[in-house]
């Protein structure tokens, strides 16, 4: 296969046809990528389960302000690495440059084959059911509604990312915003109620009492819940190569990002205990949408649309990112080199979104998705460690490497230690999902020894592959991208090391 796809991006090469992926995405968009990643559904629906397992309103809101702590720590790791492998693919790009290819295939086959899929239509049916629940206010919207729309959404956001880059992030800034501007409604309600002298759950002496005996596994639990929620922080990665100087701007829009994200989240949750009591926080199943029922009165319906505009923005983020997990994983020969080409004038990867859409519309279709979704959390989460590891392993093998920025060993340090915790936390409350996890995650290694190590395949098969990456060009009208070397000069020049 190798040889032949080398000869067809010369072929490509000598027709001048060779364009490279657009530098678009200035510091503003580069900071709503993060934040709109992170600022899911889950703060406007859901943060009862952080309450649930902290058992007290002021423990839940240390789990909050530490839950963001822990995620910079993390975000410091991956500016680290983000400068000094310079590619896009996040996770995958680093683990594979740093452990090799088998490692980083695993983490690639779990990534594209269930997690973003999944986790895209879940985003996906919560934006729908959102939507449609002013048509169904005494029952829950029909399956076929809720399926219809969501794949309506992601086919119109797949062809916006395909269409421009631009676009794309004009969307996601744009709907950032508008997220931002619904929690700052949510937290200066909840400031007026407070100078009214609404905060009695807030008082340290009630804030305090626990409704059970708090144990260390629950608390363990909490942050786990407070984790998913920050999940996302690390979505900046996978797009490095179309970030403007992104040794500059990487890592000042994590520095801009994360420390907003968790202000706002822990004065969102201030706001909510403000005028909910924890018994009815516990009660609700979306707690915004209560909130907004208590205080806003006719203005109610504020809540459910900035509900549907923060998932309808989520799901353009993890488009836009997701794809260009194929696209490097496609670069590195683990998935076909289709996958890699971008189009000729738009510069976008349209191969690559067309199969994160179908693989999207392909769960919808399936149809239960919440189950799928946990065995995957728990991968995600395992990569997290796995890459920042990756750094500590870079530093001793590659004392030398230029490194633009260079964290102190006590934060990666400090990161794996947390991460490893909760990790344990979670295999002892939940060792089922987490074994299903690893067993989606293993699958991948004889796929990885069949489809890629083994280099001496039939004829027939290299044929057959080369028509359909033909084909597939005609169709997308994509050829494959000119590197931008002046980016990864520093890494590749320091091989030897």
């Amino acid at each position: 296969m190798e040889h032949k796809e080398k000869r067809k991006k010369d072929t490509d090469a000598s027709k001048g046809d060779r364009v490279t992926l657009k530098k678009e995405i200035g510091l503003m968009s580069a900071c709503a990528i993060i934040i709109g990643n992170i600022i899911g559904s889950g703060i406007f629906i859901s943060p009862k389960g952080v309450l649930e397992h902290a058992g007290s309103v002021g423990l839940s809101l240390i789990v909050w302000v530490l839950g963001g702590g822990i995620c910079a720590l993390g975000s410091l790791c991956y500016a680290e690495l983000g400068v000094t492998i310079p590619k896009s693919g996040g996770d995958y790009s680093y683990v594979t440059e740093i452990f090799g290819g088998l490692v980083g295939f695993l983490l690639l086959w779990s990534a594209v084959l269930i997690m973003y899929p999944t986790t895209l239509a879940v985003i996906a049916l919560t934006f729908s059911n959102y939507v449609l629940q002013p048509a169904f206010q005494n029952c829950v919207p029909p399956f076929i509604a809720t399926r219809l729309l969501a794949m309506i959404c992601i086919l119109f956001l797949t062809w916006v990312n395909c269409s421009s880059v631009r676009w794309a992030t004009r969307i996601q800034d744009v709907f950032t915003v508008g997220k931002l501007l619904a929690l700052a409604l949510i937290i200066i309600v909840g400031l007026v109620q407070i100078c009214r002298g609404h905060y009695d759950a807030l008082r340290p002496s009630v804030a305090f009492e626990f409704s059970g005996d708090p144990s260390v596994s629950e608390i363990g639990l909490a942050f786990l819940q407070a984790s998913f929620a920050y999940s996302g922080w690390n979505f900046l990665n996978y797009v490095t190569e179309e970030v403007v100087e992104p040794r500059k701007n990487l890592p000042r829009a994590i520095y801009i990002s994360i420390p907003l994200v968790t202000l706002v989240y822990t004065l969102t949750n201030i706001a909510y205990f403000s005028s909910m009591s924890p018994q009815e926080l516990l009660a609700s199943n979306a707690v915004a949408v209560t909130f907004g029922e208590k205080l806003l009165g006719m203005f109610s319906w504020v809540m459910p649309i900035s509900v549907a505009l923060s998932t309808f923005g989520g799901i353009n983020g993890y488009l836009f990112t997701s794809s260009r997990l194929c696209f490097a994983g496609a670069r590195e020969g683990h998935l076909p080199y289709l996958l890699a080409m971008i189009h000729l004038k738009n510069c976008t990867p349209i191969p690559a979104l067309l199969v994160c859409c179908m693989a999207t519309v392909l769960i919808l279709c399936i149809g239960e998705t919440h189950n799928l979704i946990n065995y995957v959390s728990f991968i995600n989460y395992l990569s997290y460690g796995v890459t920042i590891a990756g750094l500590l392993y870079l530093r001793k093998t590659k004392p030398n490497l230029h490194r633009p920025i260079k964290v102190s060993m006590l934060i990666p340090f400090s990161y794996l230690l947390f991460w490893a915790v909760l990790l344990c936390f979670s295999l002892y409350s939940e060792p089922v999902v987490c074994g299903l996890g690893m067993v989606i995650m293993l699958t991948g290694v004889p796929v990885y020894f069949i489809g890629v190590h083994w280099k001496n395949k039939p004829k027939w098969i290299y044929s057959v592959v080369e028509k359909v990456t033909y084909v597939g060009q005609k169709i997308c009208y994509v050829v494959f991208p000119q590197e931008d070397s002046s980016e990864t000069e520093p890494l590749t020049s320091s091989k030897g090391d």
